[in-house]
């Protein structure tokens, strides 16, 4: 079954998951939005102004063909944390989408106070913009995934084009953190068999939206995340907006205390996500 699922841009609000019969009719949509959220992120960093060489080399290459075929998968440099059995325990799977951006530093010292991974889906020009954060998300020790290059809406795309947003992001993680993602979240959780046929990896949607790009509050992002998370979860966030990543000691503190481990999406499905993931089966009772 293919899926269009929906992420924050306003004339998404009410796309519902179709069939592939649907999907066409529901996605001729107007685009004046599409890159917005992704924009708002590519300001300058002053920590980050200079752009190192591999980052500007990576600019001169051509586009490529599909990053279906991998060497390598988009771990971490850091050190490996305990296994965990998401079957046995409650685990929920923190995700970020549209960064790196001015924010995301302050939100890895949020996760590393309670020791949770979480998986940024990166947009391939901010990664160049930011390379210094995105070395930092890595070192830390979580999962970087694919989430295009400049954000368009992959259904309307020819299957070129949609080959060289997935490749040149593959190209500008690799470049600057060494990592290459091995799963890919479509902007906008839009996709049809079309694009699928250009992505072999696991596409990674979610089953919690905070829709923290309409709701620029802290307290009621957390509250969005709160109420709707479940044992299994795959919550989404952007780490592009300040009200978010204010949100994120009130999110952590009380799933950490209501027994929650904080997962990357490959741990959250035992190093196997599925061909699309919205989330996990929950614990087995012992």
């Amino acid at each position: 079954m293919e899926i269009c699922a929906r992420e924050h841009p306003p004339f998404l609000t009410g796309v519902k998951r179709v069939t592939a019969g649907v999907l066409a009719t529901a996605m001729l949509v107007t685009l004046t939005a599409t890159t917005g959220a992704s924009q708002a992120a590519a300001q300058s960093d002053p920590r980050a102004a200079r752009s190192d060489a591999l980052g500007v080399a990576l600019f001169g290459a051509s586009p490529g063909t599909s990053g279906v075929s991998l060497p390598s998968s988009g771990g971490s440099a850091a050190e490996a944390p305990p296994r965990v059995d998401c079957r046995r325990v409650k685990c929920v799977a923190l995700t970020f989408d549209d960064g790196p951006g001015r924010y995301t530093d302050t939100l890895l010292r949020h996760l590393a106070k309670y020791q949770a991974r979480a998986t940024f889906f990166v947009v391939g020009s901010n990664v160049v913009t930011y390379p210094r954060v995105l070395r930092r998300t890595v070192a830390a020790g979580h999962e970087i995934g694919n989430h295009t290059w400049s954000h368009p809406l992959l259904t309307r795309l020819p299957a070129s084009r949609v080959r060289s947003q997935i490749a040149r992001t593959d190209r500008a993680v690799k470049a600057v953190a060494g990592v290459v993602p091995h799963l890919v979240r479509p902007p906008y959780g839009a996709f049809n068999r079309a694009v699928r046929r250009q992505i072999s990896r696991p596409l990674v949607l979610w089953s919690v939206d905070t829709l923290d790009w309409r709701y620029r509050n802290s307290a009621t992002v957390a509250r969005r995340a709160l109420r709707s998370v479940r044992p299994g979860s795959i919550i989404l966030f952007h780490d592009i907006h300040r009200t978010t990543v204010g949100a994120m000691p009130r999110v952590l503190k009380t799933l950490a205390q209501r027994g929650y481990h904080f997962v990357t999406v490959t741990e959250l499905f035992g190093g196997r996500p599925p061909h699309v993931a919205f989330r996990a089966a929950p614990p087995k009772k012992s």
